[in-house]
């Protein structure tokens, strides 16, 4: 099956070169009915992708990886999102057990001890709960894009993941931050408030701070660690395909 599924890849790679996000969406819909999934963080990039599928793709699955530590205002965005589209973005929650393996031999903050422990629980609030989301799809949308990391900047719009064996969508890899507020803008789509207050990747509570004037995007995650190629194992298994 997975090689079915590169070679999928590749001959959609082929499809949607040079062509616009509204094509491509309404492509998958049709070639990979039913297969196609899209996780969302309420990122502002998620909000742009959540209302361009509803104008071109309304069959594709939305989900949300809730780690159990999101700030009260990304719940607040998660309810608007519900109301302003009309749907319902579906949760993937961690395993209880591991959960509560991890608090009773770490303690509740443990991630702040070691790039070890950090990554741990992100393996079990994000990784794990993802296999289960992403589980029966051939297609991944996602709201990566170049400009927020220099580790982002060689991906592809197609890539093959090679850990989870599907095929990633990035609509809006090329897109400037320009772009992405004006579309919010125009559309008035609901957005997380922490953004107005230096918020730009927004993660859990207690791993995310605001950034200061000429921050890199992501310094705002996980600040405590050494700087450098900072990743929670969500995106990082990506084989590109050439386009």
């Amino acid at each position: 099956m997975s090689t079915q599924l590169q070679h999928a890849a590749s001959l959609l790679a082929r499809d949607v070169a040079g062509q616009d996000v509204a094509f491509v969406l309404q492509l998958l819909s049709g070639r990979f009915s039913g297969a196609v999934t899209f996780s969302t963080s309420f990122s502002k990039e998620d909000q742009v992708i959540t209302h361009l599928l509803q104008q071109y793709a309304r069959d594709v699955a939305i989900f949300t990886l809730d780690t159990g530590r999101f700030f009260r205002q990304t719940y607040d965005v998660w309810a608007s999102t519900n109301a302003h589209f009309g749907i319902r973005v579906e949760s993937y929650f961690p395993e209880r057990l591991e959960v509560e393996q991890y608090l009773d031999q770490n303690g509740p903050n443990a991630f702040y001890q070691s790039v070890e422990l950090r990554k741990q629980c992100c393996h079990i609030r994000k990784v794990e709960p993802l296999k289960r989301a992403l589980a029966g799809y051939s297609i991944w949308i996602t709201g990566l894009r170049a400009a927020h990391s220099p580790s982002r900047q060689s991906l592809k719009q197609i890539e093959w993941d090679d850990t989870h064996q599907i095929i990633k969508y990035n609509p809006l890899l090329h897109w400037s931050d320009d772009e992405i507020d004006n579309y919010i803008r125009k559309f008035q789509l609901p957005y997380n408030s922490l953004h107005d207050k230096g918020y730009i990747s927004i993660g859990c509570e207690p791993c995310t701070r605001p950034i200061k004037p000429g921050e890199d995007f992501r310094a705002g995650r996980w600040w405590w660690e050494d700087s450098g190629k900072k990743e929670c194992g969500l995106h990082t298994s990506d084989v590109s395909i050439k386009n």
